[in-house]
């Protein structure tokens, strides 16, 4: 009797779980591009020069920086899992993101940029999204790792993969956003058994956004509570010594149609404080600091069909190096997703290259940081599916790293790209880009200290479905 039971219920199971997979609708989509790219400097200095070692780094050689050119590639695969109407389990994954032909990154356990996986998974496959999507009477209810730092424009936007709860209530044309998450975990747990209590990065999020025919604006705040670097600096002569910083991020931005134009235009603002703990007069009695950011962007575009003009100015504050209690830089940015220029401040350029170099530490890479910048730009569509554009863009510092130093000037890029749609999926790009580098990367200018311009050429096969 017991095995007919045993027998019967075996069976039940089997059923169930056959239902419930035949009641799962799987739906694919994704992007893969192919590209190659020459780049004339890797570096600009035209002299090699060492920068020394201090307390965290060791020095590091930056030589003449040769040209390079090669193939990369990524394939990115999203899958949604529709269990029934309303509720599924959302994935994406990065699929043989790698140069062709190159050695393989070495296994390591950072995080790769805008990645929930290293560098090495990336090369291979690494799950950046899982998360549970529910649309319930009262709202959408999304938890697992997600997207987050993606707000309102393309400004200040870094797509990096976050566990968080979120929530999202719509009424009218008025959206509301509560979310609350991780940036970095590092309390003791069994990957990290010498972590400390409380040691981590978390925020909480609550925005709104209101929607019209023609525009939509919204409004943004949040909190930044960061612990990890609490007993950074823990040695048996500076016990517990670390800091920890809080802070508030407010965002408003606003996106309008009028007529042939298109306006777009985003602040940020962070205001907080980073607070030193433990025993700091053993490194020497460091300032608590006040943390005062601010970063504006403003885009036009004006489509006239075949022809269309437009232009955008950013600003993102750079740190006074003279004032020691307080932090004017260092934090908000241009955002890893912006990517104006095809060499200044393109962070592609920067994952694939890695910074291009000047003297005395400065480099060209990563999100745009401490800039005034400016760009016009001009395209035509002589065929529907051919679009040419061209723009010329200027950049200087806000501040400079210390009191000697030559420039602030960044330099003046020009570009030039031609993208043809072969089908609705398929589009391949052709482009290219001078770089007239600024004085600002001949640092402290001393004798010798001079910089080449650099240019590039990229061509870009991209697949969606």
């Amino acid at each position: 009797m017991k095995r007919f039971w045993l027998v019967l219920l075996s069976l039940g199971l089997i059923v169930a779980f056959s239902a419930s997979a035949m009641a799962v609708d799987v739906k694919f989509s994704g992007e893969y591009y192919a590209a190659g790219m020459y780049l004339d400097r890797t570096n600009v200095n035209k002299t090699s020069y060492t920068i020394p070692a201090t307390f965290t780094t060791p020095a590091k050689l930056v030589d003449e920086g040769p040209s390079t050119a090669f193939y990369f590639q990524r394939l990115r695969l999203g899958t949604d899992f529709v269990v029934s109407p309303g509720l599924k389990l959302v994935t994406r994954a990065d699929i043989m993101e790698r140069a062709w032909g190159a050695n393989r990154t070495a296994p390591g356990v950072a995080q790769d940029v805008m990645s929930a996986g290293t560098r090495s998974e990336n090369e291979n496959v690494a799950f950046d999204l899982l998360y549970v999507s529910y649309v319930s009477p009262i709202g959408m209810f999304n938890v697992g790792y997600q997207i987050d730092d993606v707000w309102g424009t393309v400004w200040g936007n870094s797509s990096n993969p976050k566990g968080k709860i979120a929530y999202y209530f719509k009424t009218g044309g008025l959206t509301l956003i509560l979310q609350a998450g991780k940036d970095k975990e590092l309390s003791r747990s069994v990957n990290n058994p010498l972590g400390d209590a409380d040691k981590d990065q978390s925020f909480y999020t609550a925005a709104g956004i209101y929607s019209w025919k023609t525009g939509e604006a919204g409004l943004l705040f949040k909190y930044i509570k960061n612990n990890q670097f609490r007993n950074i600096a823990s040695t048996p002569l500076t016990q517990d010594a670390g800091f920890t910083w809080d802070g508030l991020i407010t965002t408003p931005y606003v996106k309008a149609k009028l007529g042939p134009v298109a306006l777009q235009a985003q602040i940020y603002y962070l205001y907080g404080e980073q607070s030193w703990e433990g025993n700091r007069a053993l490194l020497g009695n460091p300032p608590d600091v006040d943390l005062s950011q601010l970063t504006a962007w403003i885009d036009a575009t004006v489509d006239f069909g075949k022809f269309y003009v437009g232009g955008s100015l950013a600003y993102v504050s750079g740190d006074d190096p003279d004032t020691k209690d307080e932090a004017e830089g260092g934090v908000l940015g241009g955002g890893l997703d912006y990517n104006p220029c095809l060499i200044m401040f393109n962070n592609d350029l920067t994952y694939w290259v890695g910074r291009q170099g000047g003297y005395n530490g400065s480099s060209n890479g990563g999100v745009m940081t401490n800039a005034y910048f400016g760009q016009l730009r001009a395209g035509v569509r002589p065929i529907d599916k051919l679009d040419i554009m061209a723009s010329v863009s200027y950049a200087t510092a806000d501040k400079t790293p210390q009191a000697v130093w030559d420039s602030r000037e960044y330099g003046y890029e020009i570009d030039l790209t031609a993208t043809y749609k072969i089908t609705n999926n398929l589009s391949y790009m052709l482009g290219g880009g001078y770089w007239i580098v600024g004085d600002y990367y001949t640092g402290t200018a001393a004798a010798g200290q001079d910089v080449d311009d650099n240019f590039m050429v990229i061509n870009k096969l991209t697949l969606t479905f």
